[in-house]
């Protein structure tokens, strides 16, 4: 209970409960979120299982020595009991696309021990002001409203996503659209976009997933305001459109990623990194600036090897003299066949490249001078990060919202170049031939994001300037800031009338 102890006699702070969603992707800004609510006077409980907080430890580690008052409670997830084989407590260690609802269905019983938590006499635990909840976590509004507690509703992928979602829900536009990969407009967007069928179906939206569809809705409808992990001057119009809808407050509150203003910290976002960071920086400022491409999918996606190979000869086989890269392989943790490929790649590339085998510091990487494209997944974490650091992106979207934000990187913000994935994959024996992306493509676009010309220096001018209004955002004053600031007021009860979602 680090730090709790102290400020438990103090009636100004307030106390928040955080309940992320099992995923990387979502437990690492809801640390953040966590770290800067405990700096701008709140308690926080952030609630999780043994093995999230395993697989976050270093962030845990860095928040723990910081004596800001977080705790990190552990409660026992019901992996057994939905059917789950034993240590399945994280989207990524999902093994089979069938593991999908029962893991659902398990984080519906987890709620049952949150519960239990929440309502258990503990003369050294505050009363609990407030629930901020992931999205995805839709069993919180039953809990929260059971016991009488606000919850907040955090959406983790970007406002133009869950606007482009709700507009779709609202005008029933799916249903009349009988070819996946037919492209329209979505109806109502302040900036007009083209998406398929395919891109922005929800996996909730599909039959059989009736119960949890009706209460993911139930639940959003039933929370208090919105946090989000973007930025006023990043998505403004969107946010705009948004608020109207659904006629709540909307805090955004990002790129929460640039709460982690140290070199330690920025490494430690996320799990153990699997290479040193300190020779990642030599070798870095080694190489001139805008020379270096980084290749990275985020922690759910793999590729099969025929797609490493691709890639591979990709790097290897563009034009420009001075490019080089980085490359995260995580394929090869697992796999010999791969391993032996890279261990080839690597001795034709040595010089030019470098390839790290896990987890690797990805803010650290896109923060230096001298990376100029980011190959990416498009998940929302890694576009922030890119737009916090000035990076333009190669975009590669594989399920879920990345295909969305790959619209918005490209066509609205136009700091993107997109690869031309089509077809969305999750795992890697559902890769088919036809999702394949052929190394040529490749090729062509690392060497548009990597060279300049007028259609390049633009691209780069542009992500630049939003990395500058990011960075401000943050500060002191910024708009992020001062909505951080509304959160705490809320918690306090200085926003009465936005209780309950009324």
């Amino acid at each position: 209970m680090n730090g709790l102890s102290n400020h438990n006699s103090d009636t100004n702070m307030v106390h928040i409960i955080l309940i992320p969603y099992m995923a990387q992707g979502h437990m690492i800004p809801m640390a953040d979120m966590a770290s800067l609510l405990a700096s701008s006077g709140a308690v926080v409980t952030f609630i999780t299982t043994p093995v999230n907080a395993a697989r976050i430890r270093p962030i845990i580690d860095r928040i723990e020595n910081s004596h800001l008052p977080v705790r990190f409670v552990q409660l026992p997830f019901p992996s057994a009991e939905a059917g789950l084989p034993a240590g399945c407590e994280n989207v990524d260690l999902i093994s089979s696309p069938g593991l999908h609802k029962p893991f659902m269905e398990a984080l519906s019983i987890f709620g049952e021990q949150v519960k239990l938590y929440l309502t258990t006499k503990n003369p050294t635990t505050m009363p609990v002001d407030c629930i901020i909840f992931d999205s995805k976590n839709s069993w919180v509004g039953a809990v929260a409203e059971s016991l009488g507690i606000p919850h907040i509703i955090f959406y983790g992928p970007s406002c133009f996503y869950i606007l482009c979602s709700h507009l779709l829900k609202k005008y029933q536009v799916l249903k009349s659209i009988e070819d996946d990969y037919k492209l329209f407009k979505v109806p109502g967007l302040p900036e007009p976009v083209e998406v398929m069928k395919a891109h922005v179906m929800r996996l909730m939206d599909r039959p059989g997933w009736e119960k949890v569809s009706e209460e993911f809705y139930k639940t959003e409808k039933s929370a208090c305001c919105v946090v989000m992990n973007t930025f006023e001057e990043l998505e403004m119009s969107g946010l705009d459109k948004f608020r109207k809808e659904i006629m709540k407050e909307v805090w955004p509150i990002g790129p929460l990623s640039l709460s982690n203003k140290d070199l330690d910290s920025m490494a430690m976002r996320g799990k153990a990194c699997s290479i040193d960071t300190r020779l990642l920086l030599s070798w870095l400022d080694s190489k001139a600036p805008n020379s270096v491409m980084f290749v990275s999918f985020g922690s759910l996606s793999r590729n099969p090897i025929s797609q490493l190979v691709q890639i591979g000869q990709a790097l290897e086989s563009a034009s420009s003299s001075q490019l080089s890269f980085i490359w995260v392989v995580k394929e090869a943790e697992r796999s010999e066949e791969v391993e032996n490929w890279l261990a080839e790649f690597e001795e034709r590339t040595k010089g030019r490249g470098m390839v790290i085998r896990g987890w690797a510091p990805q803010a650290v990487i896109l923060g230096h001078l001298a990376v100029g494209g980011f190959m990416t997944h498009c998940g929302w974490n890694s576009t922030l990060e890119a737009i916090a650091g000035g990076v333009v992106m190669a975009t590669w979207p594989r399920f879920g919202d990345q295909f969305v934000n790959e619209r918005l990187v490209v066509d609205v913000l136009r700091i993107g170049v997109a690869v031309g994935a089509k077809v969305p994959t999750l795992f890697v024996n559902e890769m088919s031939e036809k999702a394949l992306v052929k190394g040529e493509e490749v090729r062509k676009v690392v060497e548009k994001v990597m060279q300049g010309g007028e259609e390049g220096d633009e691209r780069r001018k542009r992500v630049r300037e939003l990395a500058e209004k990011a960075r401000k955002a943050m500060e002191e004053g910024g708009s992020s800031f001062e909505n951080l600031k509304r959160i705490i007021q809320f918690a306090k009860g200085e926003n009465k009338h936005l209780e309950r979602g009324k």
